[in-house]
């Protein structure tokens, strides 16, 4: 039986989210540096979406820089554990059907779309982090190819409408769940950057 590889992409993403956020855990329980990190990582990290709003930034670029940098943060080990499941489960499908490069394409347009979508519609004052709008891209671009594929026209529109709200639900469950600390923006945001990226880096299946 052949052994499953994955990207060495994977690998570098996924190992950059679990260094900062075991050094942040590890910081947590005083062992390194100071319990002040993970405050400190947030303050300048996270996606704050009153800094689109004319809050004062901790730095110029903040309010850029910001839109790359909270999805490389979690709330947790809980969190990072969740999201770099799906990273391996989805990231290694989507890079075999668009390659490396089209799938570092499709995460970063994802992270960016869903961060975008969260700074139009957020309200409050709550900053957010997580790979999670970058991994909705990632299901957003599968569907895409699913719907796209000539030879699965036959109720590609039900399953798309099916796939939906199969995440619709999977939303609202993790919305009561977690007491509405919920960014569903991001997600919806991720999803439709992710089917958007998909049209774009790959060739139509034939």
């Amino acid at each position: 039986m052949a052994r499953r590889r994955f990207p060495p992409v994977l690998f570098w993403i996924g190992g950059i989210c679990i260094a900062v956020e075991l050094a942040l855990q590890l910081a947590d329980f005083g062992l390194i540096g100071s319990r002040l990190w993970r405050g400190l990582a947030y303050q300048y990290g996270a996606f704050w979406p009153g800094l689109l709003h004319g809050w004062e930034p901790n730095f110029a670029l903040q309010p850029v820089t910001m839109f790359v940098t909270y999805a490389f943060l979690h709330g947790g080990l809980g969190h990072l554990g969740g999201n770099m499941l799906t990273l391996l489960a989805l990231g290694t499908a989507v890079s075999a059907r668009a390659g490396q490069r089209g799938f570092l394409i499709i995460y970063a347009l994802s992270a960016l779309g869903g961060a975008a979508l969260f700074g139009l519609l957020a309200s409050g004052s709550q900053p957010m982090v997580g790979a999670s709008g970058a991994l909705f891209g990632l299901a957003g671009a599968w569907q895409y190819w699913d719907f796209a594929d000539p030879g699965r026209r036959a109720g590609r529109v039900k399953r798309l409408v099916t796939a939906a709200g199969g995440l619709a639900v999977l939303n609202l469950v993790l919305w009561v769940a977690m007491s509405g600390l919920l960014a569903w923006q991001t997600h919806l945001g991720g999803f439709l950057a992710g089917w958007a990226a998909a049209s774009m880096v790959t060739r139509p299946l034939r």
